[in-house]
């Protein structure tokens, strides 16, 4: 989906990230901010999003398999709501299962719930998920264009990092939302969840910028909306890992 020049600028002026207009077109109260390049020129356009081929398919077979691929869905998320596995289900409010497109190109996943996240049921909601919703639109897409989840599926008391044995009970869950969802890329949002999903201790500065594997799915390391509004000058950088990883599904699509 291309978007105009205003609704570019509005966007990654969410982002933090400095953009130039001529000034023969530049709204008046844009006119003391401006740089000198137009947005048309920008190297940080970016190359349009085709909208995912939708197969067709024999319509005497689509809705039982349509029926069974939603029953699957169900059962999984009732699994989840009632999970006991581990200590974190004393301590929630509810679980945030996932949202989002089940038959999305993109799945993003996060480490965890936070306390808005607990209230709300939803993945990445508060300051950090608004973020990420002008991070998205401004490659293009929206929200209801790609999957969203966690690696844990319930709030750490007190917003801590997830243990480790919490991320291996849980981990199931993910690989079967994984598995349903079929993305052709995951962005592995923030530290935790990128080395939790590439099983590494690497530090985030030497996992941003490359193509990893998570099966045979290529997986794109990406800043947490939450550092961002914490570390307002990274968001630069977090522009740059986006504009990465649409020219990995691009090159994916053809």
């Amino acid at each position: 989906m291309a978007l105009d020049n205003t609704t570019r600028l509005q966007y990654l002026e969410a982002m933090g990230v400095d953009v130039w207009i001529p000034i023969a077109s530049a709204p008046v109260g844009q006119m003391l901010t401006l740089h000198s390049r137009a947005v048309d020129e920008l190297p940080l356009a970016l190359p349009p999003i085709t909208p995912p081929v939708i197969a067709e398919t024999d319509s005497r077979t689509t809705p039982l398999s349509q029926s069974a691929s939603d029953e699957t869905w169900l059962t999984l998320e009732s699994q989840v709501s009632a999970c006991t596995k581990c200590s974190l289900c004393e301590t929630r409010t509810q679980t945030v299962f996932g949202t989002g497109c089940k038959t999305a190109d993109w799945m993003l996943i996060g480490e965890a719930p936070g306390q808005h996240e607990d209230e709300q049921g939803q993945p990445f909601v508060g300051k950090a998920g608004l973020l990420l919703t002008e991070m998205l639109r401004a490659i293009g897409l929206q929200r209801d264009d790609v999957y969203i989840a966690n690696i844990l599926k319930c709030r750490p008391p007190g917003n801590r990092d997830p243990k480790p044995d919490e991320i291996a009970l849980c981990s199931d869950y993910l690989r079967q939302q994984q598995a349903l969802v079929k993305p052709k890329i995951i962005l592995a949002v923030g530290r935790i969840a990128a080395q939790a999903l590439l099983q590494t201790d690497a530090p985030l500065s030497k996992l941003r910028g490359k193509v990893h594997q998570l099966g045979d799915i290529p997986l794109v390391v990406v800043y947490h909306p939450s550092y961002l509004l914490r570390s307002l000058l990274e968001k630069r950088k977090a522009w740059q890992d986006l504009q990465f990883a649409v020219k990995t599904i691009n090159r994916i699509r053809g």
